[in-house]
């Protein structure tokens, strides 16, 4: 019998993602869910509260590649907010911006700005893990229940993580019937009127592969241990000392996954160093714990970041001396692009035990140094770029000089 948690997820294959594709995108492996306490079955959406989502929709297509596939508002009954639904591959992002002066999206963004306020998850069975979620003393947010419309039905539920984010976990097949609609009822199926320009792929990226967390110094290893005993969650790596200081800033990451690896969480907190870290500073202007950056990934990491530049998108910058270095050089490897076509697009590559990865790092997406994305394309490697950490946090403290916050 087929494992089932190396079947694809209804969302890969509407992105018409393969089993092999995947595992190369993401990173995905074999485990056992039947002894699963609290079984995921992948990603379900990333929700953003921002300042005008009718604006940023337009962003996120015309920039991002992404379509626009449903909508909740005014227009459909929806007087607190207006929220739009995007895809690209297996990713979904939903935008919400507040319609009513008086909805409470408007408090949350005028503390923290554009930022991610839920991480959605589907799950095969919600009460599941809603029980293990009380037994290992999470905090529920919201208890199981059901919202149904014309296209079907859908159980949810919602537990507490770090600072104001939440896990909504979505089961969207019940009695053995798929939820049919595009989001979950309360959002309309809507496409967009926007064109993309001649010759523009058909998106720039399939698959999300990690969300980031930033906490508060001293509190890194209590979320490690939330999302082991409350989710099942399993320690896949380590980061401290050396391995993620420059010169002037440090912090401490460890990154828990789902069994399968679908779900990858870093989590980051603050170290003591001369100066102030990344971390820092996104605990500063984001008022608190959030989610730091969003990994998309992609099969073509050169033509994403040709795509994105071509749009305006600003990379943070490597100097020629990472791209010249001898032990770099000796360590990658061959990989499938010439070190020069990296260095001409300051793509970072980095090499493990299992394979090699290519990444790289937006700079901060909004107004405020908060959130930001990174493209990934991985070739077996299951890491996280540790070789670039110390080019990585160097590139971003040369930002964060820039603007008076190091």
């Amino acid at each position: 019998m087929p494992d089932p948690t190396m079947t694809l997820t209804e969302s890969e294959r509407d992105a018409d993602l393969g089993l092999h594709q995947l595992k190369q995108l993401i990173g995905l492996v074999e485990y056992d869910a039947s002894t699963d306490p609290f079984p995921v079955t992948g990603w379900d959406a990333i929700v953003f509260v921002v300042g005008n989502a009718t604006q940023a929709a337009h962003y996120y297509q015309s920039v991002w590649g992404m379509e626009l596939v449903a909508y909740s508002g005014p227009e459909n009954g929806n007087r607190d907010h207006k929220a739009f639904v995007l895809k690209s591959g297996s990713i979904k992002f939903v935008l919400k911006g507040a319609v009513d002066p008086n909805s409470p999206l408007i408090a949350h963004h005028a503390k923290h700005g554009d930022g991610v306020v839920d991480i959605g998850l589907e799950v095969p069975d919600v009460d599941k893990c809603i029980a293990q979620a009380k037994r290992a003393g999470a905090t529920v947010l919201a208890e199981p229940y059901e919202i149904s419309d014309e296209f079907g039905t859908v159980r949810l539920a919602a537990i507490a993580t770090y600072g104001e984010t939440r896990h909504t976990l979505v089961q969207r097949e019940i009695d053995g019937v798929r939820y049919a609609g595009p989001h979950v009822p309360g959002y309309l199926p809507r496409a967009s009127s926007f064109v993309k320009r001649e010759g523009a792929p058909k998106r720039l990226f399939q698959a999300l592969d990690h969300v980031v967390g930033n906490v508060e110094l001293g509190k890194m290893d209590d979320w490690v241990t939330f999302y082991n005993k409350v989710m099942g969650f399993v320690n896949m790596a380590e980061f401290v000392g050396d391995d993620i200081a420059t010169d002037y800033s440090a912090l401490m990451s460890k990154v828990v996954a789902n069994g399968n690896h679908r779900v990858k969480f870093p989590l980051n907190e603050p170290a003591i160093a001369k100066k102030r870290s990344q971390i820092d500073e996104y605990l500063d202007f984001y008022a608190g714990p959030g989610a730091q950056h969003l990994a998309l990934a992609t099969n073509d990491i050169l033509r994403t970041v040709d795509e994105l530049r071509k749009e305006g998108v600003e990379f943070l910058d490597t100097p020629d001396a990472y791209y010249e270095d001898p032990e770099l050089r000796a360590r990658i490897g061959q990989v499938r692009v010439p070190v020069e076509e990296l260095q001409k697009r300051k793509i970072l590559v980095d090499r493990d035990e299992d394979g090699y990865l290519l990444q790289i790092f937006t700079k901060p997406l909004g107004d405020r140094p908060t959130v930001f994305f990174e493209v990934i394309e991985r070739h077996g490697s299951l890491g996280f770029g540790k070789g670039n950490f110390k080019a990585l946090f160097e590139s971003i403290e040369r930002e964060q000089d820039k603007r008076g916050n190091l």
